[in-house]
């Protein structure tokens, strides 16, 4: 119990420091004493170009970006708790293809960002998004059990499928056919002002619904007959977490496109620092993951300079390894139990 704030504490210092980096770094380097005294209120010797490139792009990408990490990173946690199997995560379950299918047949089909005030993206990431993740259960309990490997098989199909048709709708879009492509691969764009006001404010309440569902994650992680004693309605948790996980994903993939790992890389971080109890490991789960996003981003930026990378080529580059390295792992744990 008692390491639990340090964690936290630890996890929202990580996460400052890698918005700061992320604010500091690109074509136009900007100190970080500057960016801090400005940050502080102490800006005003800060330069003009300075400040536009602050106030106008990388602030608002920084938001963006710490946003979609804690938006992907309490998603991750939600399904690993959910399913009981530590390599789910919303990349790897086909569900942020679902969305970013979804996102960009709406936009070449001409919808509007905003319909009636209300920034819609989100919604159609998040049907996207339900939808594909319940064929991944579905195909996984075809035998009536949830098996891993045929969890994670499942979702590799139905994500590469839906990829496919997601690629192919963006090469028949003609002229937007790159812009598109590079929004497939995960890219940070700075928002407008109004859609990272609703990507924040979804951010908020998906962080508070989700810690809200602590009780019942921490009782299914025990098994669903335990959870039913627990007092704990076990079928209507898992619509309730499923359909939560979908929002947040589909908040994340509206806002950045398909960013893959962080749900499964910032849920194994958080719980090796602050342990398994979801009413702790939603908020830093969000943390970690905003500052795996954040630092990414950074590094996007600057590898190869003056070009730029896609954030989730990086988190790819990132989470493909450390995916294998948990795989190797569970199959040695999975060859002891037997």
């Amino acid at each position: 119990m008692s390491g639990r704030g340090p964690g936290l504490a630890g996890l929202a210092v990580a996460a400052v420091l890698a918005a700061v980096l992320a604010v500091s770094v690109g074509p136009a380097g900007i100190p970080a004493a500057e960016v801090v005294r400005w940050a502080g209120g102490g800006g005003a010797s800060l330069p003009e170009a300075h400040r536009l490139i602050l106030t106008e792009v990388r602030l608002p990408r920084a938001l963006t970006g710490a946003c979609v990490g804690a938006l992907l990173g309490v998603s991750g946690a939600i399904l690993q708790g959910l399913l009981r199997n530590p390599l789910a995560e919303p990349y790897l379950l086909g569900v942020s293809s679902g969305a970013a299918l979804a996102v960009t047949a709406a936009v070449l089909l001409g919808l509007p960002a905003f319909v009636l005030g209300i920034y819609a993206m989100p919604l159609v990431a998040f049907a996207g998004a339900l939808v594909a993740l319940a064929a991944v259960y579905f195909l996984a309990r075809a035998r009536g059990r949830l098996q891993v490997t045929t969890l994670i098989l499942a979702g590799v199909v139905v994500s590469a499928f839906l990829s496919a048709v997601a690629m192919l709708f963006a090469f028949l879009s003609g002229p937007r056919y790159l812009e598109i492509l590079a929004w497939l691969m995960g890219r940070l764009e700075p928002l407008t002002a109004s859609a990272i006001e609703w990507t924040a404010a979804i951010t908020v309440l998906g962080m508070a619904l989700a810690w809200a569902q602590a009780r019942d994650l921490n009782a299914l992680i025990l098994g669903e007959e335990v959870a039913e004693s627990l007092g704990v309605g076990v079928e209507a948790a898992k619509r309730r977490l499923f359909i939560l996980s979908s929002l947040l994903t589909g908040a994340a993939v509206a806002a950045a496109g398909p960013i893959g790992f962080v749900g499964l890389i910032a849920p194994h971080i958080c719980r090796l620092i602050t342990g398994p109890d979801h009413r702790v490991l939603v908020p830093a789960s969000a943390l970690c993951g905003a500052a795996i996003v954040l630092f990414a981003d950074a590094v996007a930026r600057v590898v190869v300079a003056p070009s730029e990378l896609p954030a989730g080529v990086v988190t790819s580059l990132l989470g493909g390894p450390f995916f294998l390295v948990l795989l190797m792992r569970h199959a040695r744990m999975t060859g002891r139990v037997r």
